[in-house]
């Protein structure tokens, strides 16, 4: 018979699993403070909107608290004998950071990826075309896909604009990334720089072959290690596996221990716990969560551990957003509490909360003297010099007495 958890031990745990109850770096955030979070996350999500601040440093932040970017930019995107490259870009969750040494735990994506993961009629219909990129590219190093094709004196098709005008060169080298012939060497002003894979990344991680059954077992063990406890459907969210490949994998773990079914109260499916996991006895962990943090990548699963709908509204019109442009989760004790509105204003230098809400039944004023502190050291680490609170929302009146007290 499975065990049961009740359905605050299971939220305990996730946030446990993410690293979110562990004490904060008293001194510098280090590459090895960096190293030991990828091992424990295993991905950081790549997103083009920087509204505040891109996508794949909020995370560090939201664990380790303020720390220097460049530890980061230089952990992927640049090599040395006494830094070695830590990171590499692949569609991991979706595109994503994530360690070196896991890159070939991907391959048969790769394989699966041959001609892209969209626009494969194009790379398909133009085979010297994908002679050519890699050609110049051997020929130029690393460079973007624009230089890419200036190189090959490509004509543009269409104007240049949003992804879907991209010319076929453009879509030929993103295959080329998708497949593992190309991958990145350097980001400028987050321009993707490509290069070949071999000149990148070091030969023996190149060289590694990995069963595709084991590198599934692995990316699911993974993956239950970073969520602590997960339904099948969570398992394979975070590494976008298939149902065909994430179920003979679990069974595989449970059958060697590494997973023990257990029952969560309130969750409709069976859940899996990683072998070894404590339950803590109270809530704990604070933070802001960026949208794409991998603590609440799958939105029903944010709704089975915390009763919090969330959606993302970027795509949706101005007018029928109910909470705002990129909307940040506020955790609290280990509960998502509120959610902030939040845009980084260089102009005004200020951190600019658009909107704040509180969930229903929460105290505004815990809530709103949490929420000032950790803006307030947002704000610092992003090189800020207010925090500044709209009008939109049923917190901003408490928030702004907060913020002001907490500069004080």
């Amino acid at each position: 018979m499975a065990a049961s958890l009740t359905g605050a031990q299971a939220r305990r745990i996730a946030v446990a699993a993410q690293g979110f109850t562990e004490p904060k770096p008293r001194g510098a955030v280090t590459r090895a403070h960096l190293r030991r979070l990828v091992n424990r996350i295993q991905v950081l999500q790549l997103d083009s909107v920087s509204v505040a601040v891109r996508a794949h440093y909020a995370p560090v932040f939201s664990r380790l608290g303020p720390y220097d970017r460049g530890v980061l930019d230089g952990a992927a995107w640049s090599h040395s004998a006494r830094a070695p490259r830590l990171l590499v870009e692949y569609w991991a969750h979706e595109a994503a950071l994530m360690a070196v040494d896991d890159w070939p735990l991907l391959r048969w994506r790769m394989r699966e990826y041959t001609h892209g993961r969209w626009g494969t009629h194009i790379v398909k219909a133009n085979p010297q075309l994908v002679d050519d990129v890699v050609a110049a590219v051997t020929d130029l190093g690393p460079a973007t896909a624009g230089q890419i094709e200036e190189y090959l004196g490509a004509e543009q098709r269409g104007r240049k604009g949003p992804w879907w005008d991209r010319s076929d060169t453009k879509w030929v080298t993103e295959a080329l990334f998708a497949s593992g012939v190309l991958t990145t060497a350097t980001r400028v002003g987050f321009a993707r720089h490509y290069d070949l894979t071999e000149r990148v990344l070091p030969p023996e991680v190149v060289a590694r072959v990995v069963d595709d059954d084991e590198a599934v077992r692995e990316l699911c063990l993974r993956a239950a290690g970073a969520l602590g406890v997960a339904t099948e459907a969570d398992l394979r969210d975070y590494f976008r596996l298939s149902a065909k490949q994430a179920k003979p994998a679990i069974a595989d773990l449970v059958a060697k221990g590494e997973l023990e079914p257990v029952v969560v109260d309130g969750w409709a499916a069976p859940a899996y716990l990683r072998a070894g996991q404590t339950v803590a006895r109270v809530d704990r962990g604070t933070a802001l969560l960026c949208p794409f943090d991998p603590l609440i990548f799958f939105r029903p699963r944010v709704e089975r551990l915390f009763g919090f709908h969330y959606r993302i509204e970027i795509y949706t019109p101005a007018a029928k957003r109910q909470y705002g442009y990129y909307v940040w989760p506020f955790l609290l004790d280990g509960r998502l509490v509120g959610r902030v509105d939040l845009k980084a204003e260089r102009t005004r230098d200020a951190l600019h909360v658009v909107g704040a809400f509180a969930e229903p039944g929460e105290d505004r004023s815990r809530v709103a003297a949490a929420l000032a502190v950790e803006l307030t050291t947002m704000a610092q680490w992003l090189g800020l010099a207010d925090v500044t609170v709209g009008e939109r929302g049923d917190l901003v009146g408490a928030l702004e007495r907060a913020v002001v007290t907490a500069a004080r």
